[in-house]
């Protein structure tokens, strides 16, 4: 082991420890960890930059100005009005009828926008259906996940790992070549949520009632706070919520919990989920804010109308279908000097979007997640660095050593998709999902090439594995969306989301090598 390792292995053990304990924002952290590796001399400038040029990364950036004009449509909030039933239901038969989709809709749209629209939504309508709204919220979320491993465009993290190939001179994933082993885990997660989670999951939180109106001028809004934020570290008395955004603060949730007592004296904290009392202009004044999430409000304010409503469904339409029929064969020899991938159709439809007024041109930069887009560019970086250094090809040989001790010849590459999987998985659920697929793609790499087999069944795992944030509260954003407003705690996600994450890993193990032999290139 030279020094190159152990100085990448340090790296690496720093950027975990900084991203549990949240020390600053991931982007920042991992740029950090960039910088160590260049000063190093393990990464060139060059490296270093590569990843903000990375058609992935791009891709990503633009898919969230796509997901804002989808969002504003209103098309969203019409199918789930149509979906939710209107007569006397149980809790089963309402998510049979809604779960499946929304993964249909999440397997296209980024799933923030998809949770933050449908949540307060259901939680409404259970109320007056006289159902506990904690049945559904968790599985909303679980939902989502589960459709954007269906297709490319699903969730980012197949977007960088499809980037990373690219890198690496191989080519991308097509559209739905994911959906081969994603629509089977879909099916069963989907079967397990119907049938079993509202078993596990609690019959009520305090939180049910807290979003009432007030009256005719005043309304209730529920805002998850992001690091952004300037009050954190300062108590709700000493920051003067209604001086800085014209609203009052009514009660404040951390980690599922409602505080109680002097609740006007706790400090502030990222993540936690604060209940407004403000008038109808609030929503329309900061629902773009970068210091807070707006996730729930009892108005559909700024929907786009008429014709813009169908354009939005026809480009949705546009870009998928462009970027599926753009991978076959006789597009290729049509037109040889073109590529027609999703970045192509990804930048046509988000500038008929832009000029058509879909979302606000003057105010694109703050429908993206900066944070995510500099994560992502930096973990191109430290997965490079990682294949500089030879940490990659030190690490693959551990996990081809414990998978020939575990398993026989023919159980030697499940158990490596084994190892595989459990090592992105847990990056996934303590870091981010970004970052996890970026670091464990190295070693899929590395483990591929010493075996000289096929890479691709090792690629479709870390996809999985880096979605499938199911345990934890903050494996995923749209967790934390919905532990706001359902008032969820940490041990619910262990209950409802342990047993998907052992479903999510079987099939993984077991299918991935069928659908995508293990054979030597």
């Amino acid at each position: 082991m030279n020094f190159s390792i152990i100085f990448v292995a340090l790296c690496i053990a720093f950027m975990i420890w900084a991203l549990i304990a949240d020390r600053l924002k991931p982007g920042l952290i991992l740029f950090s960890c960039v910088v160590l590796m260049l000063c190093a001399g393990i990464l060139t400038p060059k490296e270093c930059l590569e990843g903000f040029s990375n058609k992935g990364m791009i891709t990503v950036a633009l898919l969230f100005l796509v997901s804002e004009g989808v969002r504003r449509s209103g098309v969203l909030e019409q199918m789930l009005n149509r979906l939710l039933p209107k007569g006397e239901t149980t809790v089963q038969k309402a998510n049979m009828r809604l779960l499946p989709c929304v993964s249909l809709v999440s397997a296209f749209l980024n799933n923030t926008p998809v949770v933050v629209i449908f949540a307060p939504m259901i939680r409404n309508w259970a109320r007056k259906m006289h159902l506990p709204s904690t049945k559904f919220l968790i599985p909303l979320s679980y939902a989502t996940i589960l459709g954007g491993i269906c297709t490319l465009i699903g969730t980012s993290t197949n977007l960088v790992v499809d980037g990373l190939m690219l890198d690496s001179g191989m080519e991308g994933i097509p559209m739905f070549e994911i959906g081969k082993i994603g629509i089977i885990i879909a099916i069963v997660g989907l079967s397990y949520l119907i049938c079993y989670s509202h078993y596990l999951l609690p019959d009520h939180r305090e939180a049910d009632a807290e979003l009432d109106e007030k009256s005719k001028d005043t309304t209730r809004v529920e805002v998850l706070l992001r690091s952004r934020f300037p009050g954190l570290g300062k108590t709700i008395r000493g920051f003067d919520f209604y001086r800085h955004y014209g609203a009052n603060v009514i009660s404040i949730r951390r980690n599922g919990e409602l505080l109680t007592g002097d609740w006007m004296n706790q400090r502030m904290l990222n993540h936690d989920s604060l209940i407004l009392e403000t008038d109808r202009k609030f929503v329309k004044a900061y629902h773009d804010s970068s210091a807070f999430l707006i996730s729930s409000y009892n108005e559909d304010d700024f929907q786009l109308q008429g014709g813009k409503r169908k354009l939005a469904v026809l480009l949705l339409l546009f870009l998928v279908g462009g970027a599926t029929i753009g991978e076959l064969p006789f597009m290729k020899q049509w037109v040889p000097g073109l590529k027609f991938d999703m970045f192509f159709f990804a930048c046509i439809t988000t500038i008929i979007m832009a000029w058509t007024g879909m979302f606000n041109p003057r105010k694109y930069t703050k429908f993206m997640s900066w944070d995510v887009l500099v994560t992502i560019a930096c973990a191109f970086s430290i997965s490079k660095g990682m294949q500089n250094s030879g940490f990659a090809d030190y690490v693959a040989g551990f996990i081809i050593d414990a998978a020939e001790s575990l398993g026989t010849t023919s159980g030697g590459p499940y158990a490596m998709m084994a190892i595989l999987f459990l090592i992105t998985n847990l990056f996934t659920e303590i870091i981010t999902n970004n970052a996890a697929a970026a670091l464990a793609f190295p070693l899929a790499l590395s483990v591929s090439d010493k075996l000289g087999v096929d890479p691709m069944p090792f690629f479709m795992c870390i996809c999985v594995a880096a979605s499938a944030a199911f345990s934890t509260p903050i494996g995923y954003q749209t967790n934390l969306l919905v532990q706001g407003i359902g008032g969820y705690k940490f041990t619910d996600y262990v209950k409802v989301g342990l047993p998907l994450n052992i479903i999510v890993f079987v099939i993984c193990v077991f299918v991935i090598p069928l659908i995508w032999p293990i054979v030597p290139v």
